[in-house]
């Protein structure tokens, strides 16, 4: 197959868009749907402090060395979540840091242990995603709130955006389908704006623009993450995509368009929340969700954290 722009060798079939491109084609159509997708949503302009959160993957180290080659000011957020098992937060932390110093560009690291006393498996539960997802969405936006930054971004790309609409579609949690948008602003004073730059790449255009540009990044998931019901929605959306491709993007572009739908939902979260008690973070209860869980954890371990109070970016 040839580049459709230029005729050289093509590296990548664009199945849904009915083309191939060549690798610098590809690196200037990835650089190009990126800086669409922050114009179209407004996400920050280059005068705004950018932080980026990192975990070593593909899409979040990718979207960092994009966000610089585009002429914007990313700091990276490391958050080590105490993840020993095949050491998993100790190699990934490797990996952030090695990036970071490679392209001269500045990194913060935070550690769960520093707010907690202790790491994520150090909980005793059969089951860490939830609580550790709720930790993390706390410490990346504390940080990025006392650090003055005017946004968060994260590497969510569509693939990821049109997996969760499948879920909370399906279950009908109309809370999550109210909140899930490229760029959701900060309606509280001690929340940031979160922003996700990647949602016009499919996982597979990030994994192979990460791969062009000879980043290195950790190619093996959370080894908690085995089993998570949101694998299972992406190869569904991979075999209807296959069979009719271009659905992802029909399927989350037309979710966006009717997303006034859920408006009266989003402002009535809007107009109920609160301050915790203890911290300071927003809450739709008296504690937020990671006090209640720090809170627990001291006494009674097995006490899990309640999903719906989670205030999600």
């Amino acid at each position: 197959m040839k580049c459709k722009v230029c005729k050289r060798p093509a590296v990548i079939n664009l199945r849904a868009q009915n083309r191939g491109l060549c690798e610098g084609c590809f690196d200037r159509y990835v650089l190009d749907r990126v800086e669409k997708a922050i114009k179209r949503f407004k996400m920050f302009t280059r005068k705004e402090k950018v932080l980026v959160a990192v975990s070593g993957g593909k899409d979040s180290l990718g979207l960092w060395d994009i966000l610089a080659r585009l002429g914007y000011n990313p700091t990276g957020l490391f958050v080590d979540m105490g993840i020993h098992r095949h050491g998993h937060s100790e190699r990934s932390r490797k990996v952030v840091e090695a990036f970071a110093r490679s392209r001269g560009l500045e990194l913060i690291v935070e550690s769960l242990a520093d707010w907690w006393g202790k790491g994520i498996e150090e909980i005793g539960r059969r089951v860490l995603c939830p609580t550790c997802g709720m930790a993390k969405r706390y410490l990346t936006n504390r940080t990025a709130v006392e650090g003055g930054f005017h946004v968060l971004c994260t590497g969510h790309n569509l693939d990821d955006e049109a997996a969760v609409l499948l879920s909370n579609t399906l279950n009908w949690q109309v809370g999550y389908l109210a909140r899930q948008s490229p760029v959701l602003e900060a309606w509280h004073p001690r929340l940031t704006r979160k922003a996700k730059p990647l949602v016009l790449l499919t996982e597979r255009e990030s994994a192979l623009y990460t791969i062009l540009r000879g980043i290195e990044y950790m190619d093996e998931p959370c080894p908690y993450s085995r089993g998570a019901t949101t694998l299972v929605y992406k190869r569904l959306l991979n075999q209807v995509e296959w069979r009719s491709p271009g659905t992802k993007q029909r399927f989350y572009t037309l979710f966006l368009k009717n997303k006034g739908l859920f408006e009266g939902v989003a402002r009535e979260e809007r107009e109920g929340l609160k301050e915790c008690e203890r911290c300071g973070q927003p809450t739709w209860e008296g504690l937020c969700a990671f006090c209640r869980f720090v809170e627990g954890s001291h006494g009674d371990r097995g006490r899990e954290v309640p999903e719906g109070d989670q205030v999600r970016p």
